[in-house]
């Protein structure tokens, strides 16, 4: 089926063109098809907080070609694929990427190895590659005309989380551009550790204390708060402020949630 739409998530950053020669791409081969750009500033090369800014963007989506390059393995023998999931596709690398997009739209039906066209640039994926089939896809091009069936799609290992009574260990999925931190964990994961009200929040350089809340104005200017974001998962914030600074803590790292000492 033809989509209207082909979103795009990737770590290019804004400084340079290639977003802009990816956008070309795909207006040259299918005009009338719109682009909503996710966001362009995963961190370098690092494919879990991408995967987890788009599984969390593409359910506000509407149905469309979800293109996705975050490729650190682009011209290796890692796969180019499109994956079909119930509701969309998925265009990007095979390095589990793709996977929890999938998985937020209903899960995967099947899935194509993209044929690398020759010439292509053994760096530059996105244009020659990537951008290439979400233009075909979205004009209706059957997945089937991609490639080869694959049986057996590359997933990423599943983040930490470990809840004991009174500690929560978790990894950190994204850093938000407000300097929020988000973590795997879910607010039941924090249930099974028994910690209410106050808590310390440890990264593996800085402990600083925080309080259970629902909002950011739950606390004074300056302080923390850990609450359960908008994706629904807990995440650390300063009023005001940046907890990914307070904390020195970025994406992939490990924050450890403990009960505040007494006084």
């Amino acid at each position: 089926m033809p989509y209207r739409w082909i979103s795009f998530t990737t770590d290019y950053g804004l400084r340079d063109g290639f977003v802009a020669a990816c956008h070309g791409v795909i207006a040259r081969l299918a005009p009338d098809v719109r682009v909503i750009d996710v966001t362009h500033l995963v961190p370098p090369q690092q494919v879990r907080p991408g995967a987890a800014v788009l599984a969390q963007t593409v359910p506000s989506l509407p149905d469309a070609v979800h293109l996705a390059v975050v490729d650190p393995g682009v011209g290796t023998a890692r796969r180019a694929v499109v994956v079909v999931a119930a509701r969309g596709l998925l265009v990007g690398p095979d390095n589990g990427l793709l996977l929890p997009a999938a998985a937020a739209l209903g899960g995967v039906r099947e899935a194509y190895e993209i044929e690398v066209p020759d010439p292509a640039s053994a760096t530059f994926h996105g244009r020659d590659v990537f951008a290439p089939a979400a233009a075909r896809l979205a004009l209706g091009a059957q997945p089937a005309s991609l490639g080869r069936p694959v049986p057996d799609l590359v997933k990423l290992p599943d983040p930490l989380v470990a809840a004991f009574p009174g500690k929560l260990v978790s990894d950190v999925l994204t850093v938000d551009h407000f300097g929020n931190v988000q973590l795997a964990a879910a607010p039941a994961d924090l249930e099974l550790t028994g910690l209410t009200g106050s808590v310390t929040v440890h990264s593996p350089r800085v402990a600083v204390s925080a309080t259970i809340g629902r909002t950011f104005g739950d606390v004074p200017l300056g302080e923390r708060v850990l609450f359960t974001d908008s994706a629904g998962h807990l995440a650390i914030a300063v009023n005001g402020g940046s907890a990914a600074a307070v904390l020195d803590l970025g994406a992939a790292e490990e924050c450890t949630i403990t009960a505040s000492p007494a006084r």
